[in-house]
């Protein structure tokens, strides 16, 4: 398939300065149209609202709500003729299984699977412990993100991958300046590991937090070399070829449990 048109989102914001940077990479060989929300809705998931309210923006739409609105809105009725979604650039890693259904990146990609139109979910390691996202970061530092990024539109969909997955999870370490050439490409899996933890503090609060970053700090990160976290760790580009969640599993030995549902509830009447 070609691509002539491209509808970008993201999850924190549209004057972030990840979106902003894969914008401008991109708008070089496309038509790009932004519909991002008006600010920071990391970590939404899949949420959808009933409605939001839509502003024009420099770079295509604001939309006060989240990344899933986003995408609904934009591939129903703002840009319907979008080839191709791309959502990004994070400011933050989302690696691992877990992170999938939690990332409002990713669920945007996997929201334009559902509308048959191929996603590339784009985001980029922070280094720097539970405190990474203090960091002010720079458009040179996306240069990983957004090479490869630029460089999947155009390949993978040239190639016929998207035949085969609905959407690409994109993981990047962040872009020294003082590395030879780009970063490189690598085709992972997601890591199984999970590992949040939770604390009750006796008073009626209970905090969450994820060791992983710590992990990756000190370089004891317990996933193999075909992972996406051992991917970034090691300085390369993980690419994730993904489809829709939700599979069914026909053989999952429920046939005999549904079939006495109704001997079972004749007990209780």
């Amino acid at each position: 398939m070609s691509v002539e048109r491209v509808l970008l989102t993201n999850d924190d914001g549209i004057d972030a300065t990840g979106i902003r940077a894969l914008y401008d990479a991109l708008a070089t060989d496309y038509d790009v149209v932004a519909v991002a929300p008006t600010g920071d809705r990391s970590s939404a998931g899949r949420a959808l609202s009933e409605g939001v309210e839509v502003a024009d923006h420099e770079l295509g739409y604001a939309v006060d709500g989240t990344p899933v609105d986003c995408v609904v809105a934009g591939l129903d009725a703002l840009v319907p003729d979008a080839d191709v979604v791309v959502a990004g650039c994070n400011e933050g890693a989302n690696l691992g299984a877990y992170t999938l259904g939690r990332s409002g990146t990713v669920s945007a990609a996997v929201e334009a699977a559902f509308f048959d139109v191929p996603a590339v979910a784009t985001s980029m390691y922070v280094p720097g412990g539970d405190d990474w996202w203090k960091r002010e970061l720079e458009p040179a530092e996306f240069a990983n993100a957004t090479r490869a990024t630029r460089y999947l539109v155009a390949e993978a969909t040239a190639s016929g991958a998207f035949d085969r997955v609905d959407y690409l999870n994109v993981n990047a370490p962040i872009a020294d300046g003082e590395r030879d050439g780009p970063a490189p490409m690598r085709v992972t899996a997601p890591s199984p590991w999970y590992g949040m933890e939770a604390v009750h503090d006796g008073n009626g609060r209970v905090s969450f937090s994820d060791p992983i970053w710590g992990r990756m700090n000190e370089g004891d990160v317990p996933d193999s070399i075909g992972t996406d976290r051992r991917a970034v760790v090691d300085g390369e580009i993980s690419v994730s070829p993904l489809s829709v969640p939700h599979a069914a599993e026909p053989d999952a030995g429920l046939d005999e449990v549904a079939a006495a549902y109704g001997r079972a509830t004749e007990s209780v009447r």
